[in-house]
């Protein structure tokens, strides 16, 4: 059964206040939403393997460690997900980062792919897949199902606000996925927003309407 972590660590939690504020400019918002990433992958890579090597230090020899095999694979959804690579990418920057790109169906509010373009190793990677905003859940579910298709080492989920709907929709959907949610909020409106979420992620990152 997936394992689901919600952040409680203080400084995602004050981040997330800022975030939210619809006083927040696109350039802050942008920002935010960097650092905030970048504070739940630390969180999302604990338990990479390991290997240990012989490192010649200035004083002797020491026995340390690197992360073995070929590493990470990131995939943001476009267009949202692409607010928090340069986060991730400053923990693990040797990482890939693949692309798939879906969008919301207004009336059916049901996901419709429109780009899928994924590293030509990811099968020998563990991949985690990003998505500022969780709410119906059918984006993250279609993206994970579009990936397990190329079958990588390992696929876990981060997203910054989840709705209780769309992380039991993902959860039922991916049981053998492991999700990392920064807030979980109340429910969702009859628009499928988050509430009290934060507005639209990608307008926001972008400055669009």
């Amino acid at each position: 059964m997936a394992k689901v972590m919600i952040m409680e660590h203080p400084l995602i939690q004050h981040k997330l206040t800022f975030l939210r504020n619809e006083k927040t400019t696109s350039m802050e918002f942008r920002s935010l939403v960097s650092e905030i990433a970048m504070l739940m992958c630390y969180e999302a890579t604990r338990d990479l393997p390991l290997k240990e090597i012989e490192t010649k230090t200035p004083v002797a020899v020491a026995k340390t460690k690197v992360i073995a095999g070929k590493k990470l694979a990131f995939v943001p959804i476009l267009r949202a997900g692409l607010g928090m690579v340069d986060g991730v990418l400053a923990l693990v920057p040797s990482a890939r980062v693949g692309h798939i790109g879906l969008y919301r169906d207004p009336e059916t509010l049901m996901p419709v792919e429109y780009y899928c373009k994924l590293p030509a190793d990811i099968e020998e990677r563990e991949v985690i897949v990003l998505d500022p905003m969780l709410a119906t859940g059918g984006s993250a579910i279609d993206a994970i199902s579009q990936i397990k298709k190329r079958s990588p080492k390992d696929i876990k989920f981060m997203c910054i606000i989840a709705a209780p709907e769309g992380l039991e929709a993902l959860k039922n959907a991916h049981p053998d996925v492991d999700i990392y949610v920064g807030a979980l909020d109340d429910h969702l409106n009859d628009h499928g927003y988050i509430v009290p979420g934060l507005g639209d992620a990608g307008d926001r990152i972008f400055g669009t309407k």
